[in-house]
């Protein structure tokens, strides 16, 4: 292989994990400008400074919401008098008994992972595409297999950082009682190391979320982008998009929740106190199941859907604007 191929390999490469990060951080423009803004020729300070802002605020806004998710993904019980009875019940509750910062428990860790994790996203699913292309399989197979395959790849890198998120969104507590996030995760490590039992719990169950999550978010959008027709009118063709991706990160929710309740149970507080009931991710279904019915795998749909369905939207538009632009501009 020559050097210049080599060059060109990296560059690529290089494009994928830029704008795949952009995506978590959303795209930044030019007064007056259409293009994204996150990667100017120097590649550098608008980045740094600017997008990494935009991806703050989004993180600031939807925040509550996940953590809103977590709450009813761990309570067991309805008659519990500390038990949430709706979404808007959830909301005043956490406010009068939490404080305004009660909405923003366990924020640090999707902070410090959201740019990494996209970047991992989108990169590895195109190098899973790009590897499925040496098989004779359909475009919409390998759409899926490749959104499998970066999914779990991203479930890897963002486990630690989920266990520690779960644990801080799950106390009750005032936000200026609980534990910092780095002593929370100092907390874990101590006494459950980090392996399965400690900072990498739960993992299966975020395999599970992440790989079916991909599966369908990216299966779902390339297929039926590519079955309906483009539009000449910029305006209507980012709705095409939007529409679509609307729809991808709304189905892909709603299929992957009962990994997403799994995990919750795994990595947040256990009903006893020094006794494990929540192990692993399809025995833990199946004890929900058991004991509170089909519809305990779903507490929590409705604010996960209210986050990911325009967010993955947006997620996959900026991506596709960013990368589109790296490849005239870079």
């Amino acid at each position: 292989m020559s050097a210049q191929s080599d060059v060109s390999l990296v560059r690529e490469a290089s494009r994928q994990i830029v704008a795949g990060g952009s995506a978590g951080c959303l795209a930044i423009r030019e007064k007056g400008c259409h293009q994204p803004l996150c990667f100017p020729k120097t590649l550098g300070r608008a980045w740094g400074n600017h997008s990494r802002i935009e991806g703050l605020v989004e993180i600031c806004l939807m925040h509550p919401l996940d953590v809103v998710k977590t709450r009813f993904q761990i309570q067991r019980s309805v008659t519990d008098p500390n038990s949430y009875k709706s979404l808007g019940d959830s909301f005043r509750m956490i406010f009068r008994t939490e404080g305004l910062f009660g909405f923003y428990k366990g924020i640090l860790p999707p902070i410090l992972a959201e740019t990494p994790k996209r970047a991992v996203k989108f990169f590895t699913f195109e190098q899973y595409k790009k590897l499925l292309g040496y098989l004779s399989l359909s475009p919409g197979l390998t759409f899926a297999i490749a959104g499998l395959g970066s999914g779990l790849t991203e479930a890897v890198v963002v486990n630690p950082f989920e266990v520690v998120k779960v644990g801080l969104q799950a106390n009750r507590n005032t936000f200026t009682e609980q534990p910092s996030t780095l002593g929370y995760a100092r907390e874990i490590i101590k006494k459950e190391g980090w392996g399965i039992k400690g900072l990498n719990k739960g993992l299966t169950a975020t395999l599970g979320r992440h790989g079916v999550f991909n599966m369908v978010y990216f299966g779902f959008y390339y297929n039926v982008k590519n079955m309906i027709p483009v539009h000449k009118d910029p305006t209507l063709e980012f709705l095409r998009k939007f529409g679509i991706g609307l729809l991808s990160g709304t189905i892909a929710s709603v299929i992957n929740i009962p990994f997403d309740v799994a995990k919750s149970r795994i990595q947040g507080p256990q009903p006893v106190p020094g006794e494990l009931k929540y192990r692993t991710c399809f025995k833990t279904m199946a004890t929900v199941y058991q004991e509170e019915g089909i519809l305990a795998l779903y507490k929590g749909l409705l604010p996960k859907i209210m986050r990911l369905g325009p967010g993955g939207a947006v997620m996959l538009l900026v991506y596709e604007y960013t990368y589109s632009w790296l490849q005239e501009n870079w």
